[in-house]
């Protein structure tokens, strides 16, 4: 705990002086990142081409129950 507390307090003295919700918004990015990063260590990660394709299915689902979404509202 004490580590993020120091790592919070550098991070706020290198920042401008925000808006709570930016100071905010910093720290959640840097969680993101760690926990990415963390993933990575641990081999938790797709190849590109498996990140693409992941992609694309939620994409492609995404239009398709928009589309219904869209044509059920005009009828």
């Amino acid at each position: 705990m004490r580590v993020a507390k120091e790592e919070v307090k550098k991070m706020l003295e290198s920042l401008p002086n925000d808006a709570f919700e930016d100071i905010q918004y910093h720290i959640y990015v840097q969680e993101k990142i760690k926990k990415g990063l963390l993933d990575v260590k641990e081999g938790r990660v797709f190849s590109q081409k498996e990140a693409e394709s992941r992609m694309s299915k939620r994409f492609v689902g995404a239009l398709v129950f928009e589309s219904k979404k869209t044509n059920d509202t005009r009828n």
